[in-house]
């Protein structure tokens, strides 16, 4: 069978939700995304966050991807979009905030009010993150709340990166699943 028919039957085989051809497809791209973003935005924390996004909007949508199509081609296009969509945000936020800097809307700490609000929005995610699997739950909570690198997650834990990865992505599809959930 030719890499060609492989990365196929893997595309179709992610098509019907198999994880283990989520992390085929994920592991054998990886690279080529993630070495797309690095020369793009010369950073190696924003490439990464990029290139997983980028797998995360392509397996949620894998099951519109036209086969006529190289599927690399086709997740590089995925990752560019982003990356332009990323940038346009942060032109916009940083206009705004030369704009507030300019007529001098500066906070210097948050309210007692903003403090609560705060903290209760924090609970709540807790709430939502102690719903996911352990393994989920862990990952999560190194990578978010421990803000610990993949390879240091990868040591902790002794599982190789991409596994990290892949479960990091999936943790996080939960999570938003669960919060938009709640707030449908």
């Amino acid at each position: 069978m030719s890499d060609k028919n492989i990365i196929q039957n893997q595309i179709d085989l992610a098509k019907d939700n198999n994880q283990n051809a989520f992390s085929f497809l994920l592991n054998m791209f990886w690279d080529d995304v993630y070495n797309f973003q690095l020369k793009r935005t010369k950073n190696e924390i924003e490439a990464e966050d990029i290139t997983i996004e980028s797998f995360a909007k392509a397996f949620k949508k894998i099951n519109t991807y036209n086969n006529k199509y190289v599927f690399k081609t086709w997740l590089i296009t995925i990752s560019k979009n982003l990356h332009i969509d990323k940038l346009r945000k942060d032109r916009n936020k940083i206009d705004i905030n030369e704009f507030t800097d300019k007529i001098s809307i500066k906070e210097n700490s948050p309210s007692p009010e903003d403090k609560l609000i705060n903290e209760q929005k924090l609970n709540s995610l807790k709430l939502k993150i102690n719903k996911l699997k352990p393994h989920y739950r862990e990952v999560i909570e190194l990578k978010c709340f421990n803000e610990l690198s993949y390879k240091e997650i990868s040591k902790k834990l002794n599982q190789p990166v991409n596994n990290i990865k892949v479960k990091v992505l999936r943790a996080k599809k939960m999570l938003f699943e669960l919060i938009k959930k709640e707030n449908d």
